[in-house]
């Protein structure tokens, strides 16, 4: 599992019936700091993930990848390389909390 900020969506009108019906959301993977462990930050890449949750724009989510991603409910056998499993309330690193939903958005 791995944590990312939703950055926006993607609306496909043609796409494989394994994930018709299905939002797609960019994600950009959130890192805690290794010099600063009481930040994060933005990843490299961005993130297409099928959202399976409702999560919106600005959210810190929980994302899984890989093979794991068809786990999720619904997804078995589509072709899907990452899945919103969660919508994240808050992040705690070395006993101090770093987010926190109901102050950051």
């Amino acid at each position: 599992m791995f944590l990312a900020r939703v950055e926006g969506q993607v609306v496909a009108t043609k796409k494989d019936d394994g994930i018709s019906g299905r939002k797609l959301l960019i994600l950009r993977p959130m890192l805690v700091d290794q010099e600063n462990p009481s930040v994060f930050k933005q990843g490299q890449n961005t993130i297409v993930a099928v959202d399976s949750l409702g999560a919106g724009e600005g959210e810190l989510v929980l994302f899984s990848q890989g093979s794991s991603a068809r786990l999720a409910p619904g997804l078995k056998g589509a072709p899907v390389d990452a899945v919103i499993i969660g919508i994240v309330d808050s992040v705690d690193v070395l006993g101090e909390r770093i987010f926190d939903s109901r102050n950051d958005h």
